[in-house]
């Protein structure tokens, strides 16, 4: 947001050239400790716990929702893990998109009152202090609507990343690696194939968690 309390220090890059570098986590930490204590380092704690406990049962209620009903559609082969289809990556594709941005949607006003919480390290803010009061002056100052502040670009970049991870996973697993053989450790690969690609994914799709964080602060007093 455009705040920036240390002054870089001269550092060099891989390449080893000489090129300005901002602190790393412990230096702002230390920072952070030194202005408000330790306290400072949990500012919008509780909002968070709150969008993680109530994200996670969404997230679970929804896909419990969508399994019940195709419970009956799902094959035999299906039950004791075939080979990953296309059509069946889609499938499953869908399901947890839905699931997540129904989360998203619903956890989003605990986000931007989490993000506000934080912020107000910089200009020494008092304006949200707590859950129930931040709740009453969004709505008081920016109606409905002030609760999904930045909410679009967030969506929009879980459901590129969710795809991207996925696709991507499939067509490693489908196409670089071998079927496991007994033995083999390829089996093991494409247990991590999900995991390197997810990280891909949210790399290239960080711009968008970027721009709704600045919208679900931006103009907030």
């Amino acid at each position: 947001v455009g705040h920036e309390p240390i002054a870089p220090v001269m550092g060099r890059n891989i390449f080893r050239r000489p090129v300005l570098q901002l602190p790393g986590l412990f230096t702002y930490a230390k920072h952070i400790v030194s202005i408000d204590g330790k306290r400072g380092l949990f500012k919008g704690l509780t909002p968070r716990l709150c969008a993680g406990t109530i994200g996670t049962i969404v997230h679970g209620k929804v896909l419990q929702s969508y399994q019940e009903m195709k419970e009956n559609e799902c094959t035999e082969m299906e039950k004791i893990g075939e080979e990953p289809s296309l059509h069946r990556v889609f499938e499953e594709t869908m399901r947890e998109m839905i699931a997540r941005s129904t989360a998203t949607v619903v956890t989003h006003p605990f986000h931007v009152i989490t993000l506000r919480c934080m912020v107000q390290f910089i200009g020494r803010e008092t304006k949200y202090s707590g859950l129930f009061g931040s709740i009453v002056t969004i709505y008081e100052e920016e109606g409905f609507f002030g609760f999904f502040a930045g909410l679009f670009p967030r969506l929009l970049g879980d459901v590129i990343s969710l795809w991207l991870c996925n696709m991507l996973a499939y067509l490693i697993n489908t196409y670089a690696l071998e079927p496991p053989s007994q033995g083999s450790q390829i089996g093991e690969l494409r247990s991590y194939s999900q995991a390197v690609t997810g990280f891909l994914a949210s790399m290239l799709t960080y711009p968008f968690v970027l721009v709704s964080n600045l919208m679900a602060v931006n103009n907030c007093g």
